[in-house]
């Protein structure tokens, strides 16, 4: 009899996080390896975020909080809603949780019953469909394309909608391709989901500060004010304030939605940490300066690795409007021999090849639902990032 439940078995490990691991292993055991496969700004947490964290550990708050967060730290998400967003919310419509993924988990395991669909474009980050899984949902995947800059079109949308459809998870920025949704696009989308009125949305905005050039971040429940009672707006401080081990999520949305999202908090993870929440108080509290200096330095990392990547044998890397990945096809190796002597049948292998022979970590496409893809986090310095791109076109370049 096996010990793994039936729920367990359905769903697969994170593929970004195996790959990460997998770099560590090879680090330790001397090889030379460059790993652009975990999603993780390499900026160090600002210092007044710090000494707010130093400040609650001195003062005593170190106790259990409410389960959903502190006060304090619900008011600053709600200007933060209004300042930025135009949202208006009520701290009773706000859930903090330790992490951005327990905040998707949570809204899915309060909603979903067998049979309930979720839409999830293509490519997604890897946690969505098997946290629907877990949740007891069945996943159901809208494909996008690079032509059409990995978007979701409205035709696509409704096409995929059924009287079972429960909820669209929407990813702008994304991860993996790094593709955000204009105001006209979401526009678009939402036009379609007004006719809908079964659909529940989850928009993960978690790469909103993370935008380039001219391009201006917008999510849907401001967009489309009708949409506002049935969208839950999810966003976190792991990638804009560079706190992903302080692991804070937080989302708004309707109040029974936040209840019920409580009540499971209630019965797994109680609060998240009291110290990582007077932390993120003054992160979203505090200055926001470097938020802008930060993009732009992304953004000159982007324009690097793009430019890089466009040079090598067999590959095809489209420019992405914000997070800090990008999603090349390998489309023109597929089917060739690698120095090793193995043949490249699809993006896993090449994802293999490219570790063995270069040093190199990157995810295979395959893990965010479509292929033949791979996926670079370039959220670590040029200086890597040239050397990384360097041995990804000598491998391209010895691919025969």
């Amino acid at each position: 009899m096996s010990l793994e439940s039936a729920a367990l078995a359905r769903v697969k490990p994170s593929a970004t996080l195996a790959a990460d691991q997998k770099a560590r292993e090879l680090k330790a055991q001397g090889r030379d390896i460059i790993s652009l496969a975990a999603g993780e700004p390499d900026f160090d947490t600002p210092d007044n975020v710090k000494e707010a964290a130093i400040r609650a550990i001195r003062d005593g708050k170190t106790k259990y909080t409410n389960v959903d967060g502190i006060p304090e730290l619900k008011e600053a998400i709600v200007a933060k809603f209004q300042r930025e967003n135009g949202l208006t919310y009520k701290t009773s419509q706000v859930n903090v949780s330790p992490g951005g993924k327990p905040v998707i988990y949570n809204a899915m395991v309060s909603t979903l019953s067998p049979g309930d669909e979720v839409l999830i474009p293509t490519p997604y980050w890897v946690s969505y469909p098997d946290m629907v899984l877990l949740a007891g949902g069945t996943p159901k995947f809208v494909p996008t394309s690079a032509e059409a800059g990995f978007k979701v079109k409205p035709a696509e949308l409704e096409a995929a909608i059924t009287p079972k459809t429960r909820w669209l998870l929407l990813n702008s920025p994304s991860n993996p391709s790094g593709a955000a949704y204009s105001r006209a696009e979401l526009r678009a989308l939402a036009d379609v989901l007004l006719r809908h009125p079964q659909v529940w949305i989850l928009t993960d905005d978690i790469y909103e500060h993370l935008v380039f050039g001219d391009f201006e971040f917008t999510t849907i429940a401001q967009v489309e004010p009708a949409l506002y009672d049935r969208t839950l707006t999810m966003n976190g401080v792991s990638k804009a304030y560079a706190m992903t081990g302080w692991r804070i999520g937080y989302a708004a949305g309707p109040e029974p939605l936040i209840k019920l999202m409580a009540k499971v908090m209630s019965q797994t993870t109680s609060n998240p940490s009291s110290i990582s929440q007077w932390a993120s108080v003054e992160a979203l509290n505090g200055t926001q300066e470097f938020l802008k200096p930060n993009a732009k330095l992304f953004e000159e990392r982007r324009d690097l690795v793009v430019s890089m990547l466009n040079q090598a044998n067999g590959l095809h890397c489209p420019t992405p409007e914000g997070a800090f990945y990008v999603y090349p096809s390998a489309k023109g190796l597929i089917g060739k021999t690698a120095p090793s002597g193995k043949v490249i049948s699809n993006d896993s292998d090449f994802a293999v090849e490219l570790l063995e022979t270069e040093g190199v970590s990157v995810v295979f496409g395959a893990a965010f639902g479509l292929s033949p893809f791979f996926r670079i986090s370039y959220a670590t310095s040029n200086a890597v990032l040239e050397d990384a791109c360097t041995r990804i076109q000598r491998f391209c370049a010895a691919v025969k």
